[in-house]
């Protein structure tokens, strides 16, 4: 029986190595490649033609859902799992909006992620069990159209989005930076990005948005 090919997306080497020697060690999975950028990942998953794509949704320039997205458009056959540290709605939604056939927390087991690519690579959807009634609550309320979001957050990348969250809930930008493993110059970017795309002007204003969303 063939191994079950898989490209790791995520821009911590630390974490690729970890999830390589992880599946690799499970016997039923071949790591075919990895990638720690959206253009490298996007290039090499076309080249190589994985069977499954594991992707995290935070990286810079789009994330994960824009490799989705960029890879679907030419290679629509190739399946995509998204996995993250956060379970939020917005998170989730933008993986599956981009195309992705689930989504899990890297909080998941070996034995449990090496199941969910086996299940999305048959055709399946997985989801985290905590994201499972998310998901089905955003189909049935949208049955006209499955996971509409609002446009507002759909013009943050991903990385704005954790940004905006830490700091609706209160963090400082040092803390938030610290939290994110990025500068605070990095935190202050993006936060103006946030406030500038929103059209809100402080910091204010962009808590009461969030919490508006639920996303504090």
């Amino acid at each position: 029986m063939s191994k079950l090919r898989v490209f790791v997306v995520d821009d911590h080497q630390l974490f690729r190595s970890g999830v390589r020697h992880e599946l690799v060690g499970a016997g039923s999975i071949e790591v075919a490649g990895e990638a720690g950028d959206v253009d490298s990942a996007v290039r090499e998953i076309r080249l190589l033609a994985p069977d499954v794509v594991l992707v995290d949704v935070h990286m810079p320039d789009g994330g994960g859902p824009e490799v989705i997205r960029q890879v679907r458009s030419t290679h629509p056959d190739i399946v995509f799992l998204a996995l993250s540290v956060s379970d939020a709605p917005a998170d989730v939604l933008s993986a599956i909006r981009a195309g992705a056939r689930g989504y899990v927390t890297k909080t998941i087991s070996t034995a449990e992620l090496v199941e969910a690519l086996q299940l999305v690579a048959g055709g399946d959807a997985v989801f985290s069990p905590r994201l499972a009634g998310f998901v089905l609550d955003a189909f049935a309320a949208t049955p006209e159209v499955p996971l509409h979001f609002d446009p507002e957050m759909d013009q943050l990348t991903a990385r704005e989005r954790e940004v905006l969250r830490l700091i609706a809930r209160g963090y400082a930008y040092k803390e938030a930076a610290r939290e994110l493993f990025i500068s605070v110059k990095t935190v202050e970017t993006h936060v103006s990005a946030v406030l500038r795309k929103l059209q809100l002007s402080n910091r204010y204003q962009l808590t009461r948005w969030a919490q508006e969303r639920r996303l504090a």
